[in-house]
């Protein structure tokens, strides 16, 4: 078969390995020279531990042993199998830690509830005082900055993959073929459009309305910290963002403790991964109505740092980066992505929101087990 693909991000470059690894070729089409969007400016984590049970989790896991397959494969990932931690403190925060450890599906997400000196043995840099901590060892990272470039370099060793930059597909063309912004037709046996956050022109022309939203966040990076922060760390607010953890618990912690206003406001968590040089990516926020405001603010940055500086136990270094960066949510929570057939031979595969990163794999290759690569 030939596949034609459309964005360069995350979720269309695993469309692109998937089909190229089934031993069709592939022409990949990117609006930009680079991808740019949430595939980018992301944590790089391959987050398990929040995911809602059933389909979200099962799809996680797949995805998860298939990055660390390709990672074996291609080492520019950096994948590393480095598991996170939640610090909790308070009576009404242990108490979600530990109805997530009591959940039927918290052995296949390696939950396990540690004490402070249990958790510090797992990463020495959290100093700070907590009360315990909820450790999920089925969670990992990759570098999100690196890893289209790495897995774009795997694929064009294999004489199957012709990647195509800077063009902006205009037109779907009849059935299996598409039209780009210079003129050219690239047509083949199958058509997936994996355009993300870019949800008008095209996509709406040829999908109509589509039940997918456009969500804004705010991230930053530090200098190196000077020190291995072994895992990835949240702090007890991703219990109020991430499904895994509704729980009566959580509705006892969300009635009897408020949540920081600044955190309140911005739909905030704190997410913090070590990247390969040392520094740290740290965030985030949550915008969800249109228009999305086009400056970063201090606030969420503010307390982003305070909060992280409590968990450290030491000053954190200075930051070297702030950015926003927008992704597609399916607004239908029960499911993973939103997968369309648009015409025959032409899918539209967008919507996976925050798990875009850590599904990735799977959702590409359930799509190419629906449409039998």
């Amino acid at each position: 078969m030939k596949v034609i693909v459309v964005g360069a991000g995350v979720v269309g470059t695993m469309h692109a390995w998937q089909a190229v690894e089934r031993g069709h070729e592939v022409v990949h089409i990117e609006r930009e020279a680079e991808a740019r969007g949430a595939s980018l400016r992301n944590f790089g984590q391959i987050w398990v531990s929040g995911r809602a049970g059933g389909e979200e989790l099962d799809t996680a896991l797949r995805a998860r042993e298939l990055w660390e397959g390709i990672g074996a494969r291609v080492p520019g990932l950096g994948f590393r199998a480095i598991g996170s931690l939640t610090p909790v403190r308070g009576a009404l925060e242990l108490a979600v830690a530990e109805a997530a450890v009591a959940r039927d599906d918290a052995a296949a997400r390696g939950y396990e509830l540690l004490t402070p000196e249990e958790a510090r043995a797992v990463n020495p840099a959290l100093r700070g005082a907590f009360d315990a901590a909820l450790w999920c060892e089925r969670d990992a990272a990759v570098e999100p900055r690196t890893a289209q470039l790495a897995l774009r370099e795997a694929l064009l060793a294999t004489g199957r993959y012709t990647f195509l930059p800077n063009r902006e597909v205009r037109e779907v063309v009849g059935e299996h073929a598409v039209r780009d912004d210079h003129g050219d037709l690239h047509s083949g046996d199958a058509v997936v459009l994996c355009t993300g956050a870019w949800l008008s022109g095209l996509v709406r022309e040829v999908a109509g309305p589509v039940p997918v939203r456009r969500v804004r966040l705010q991230m930053m990076q530090t200098a190196p910290l000077g020190e291995p922060l072994t895992t990835s760390v949240a702090d007890a607010d991703s219990f109020r963002y991430y499904p895994a953890y509704a729980s009566g618990a959580l509705d006892a912690l969300d009635a009897g403790q408020a949540q920081d206003p600044t955190a309140a406001a911005h739909k905030m968590q704190l997410l913090m991964v070590q990247r390969l040089d040392g520094g740290l990516t740290i965030g985030d926020t949550h915008e969800y109505e249109h228009p999305f405001a086009f400056d970063t603010v201090e606030d969420p940055y503010e307390h982003l740092v305070r909060v992280v500086e409590s968990l450290l136990g030491r000053p954190l270094p200075a930051i070297r980066r702030r950015w926003a960066g927008v992704y597609a949510q399916c607004t239908d929570t029960t499911r993973v992505v939103h997968r369309q057939r648009v015409r025959d031979g032409v899918w539209l595969v967008t919507g996976p929101g925050g798990r875009g990163m850590t599904c990735s794999p799977a959702i590409a290759e359930q799509t190419a087990n629906e449409l039998g690569w």
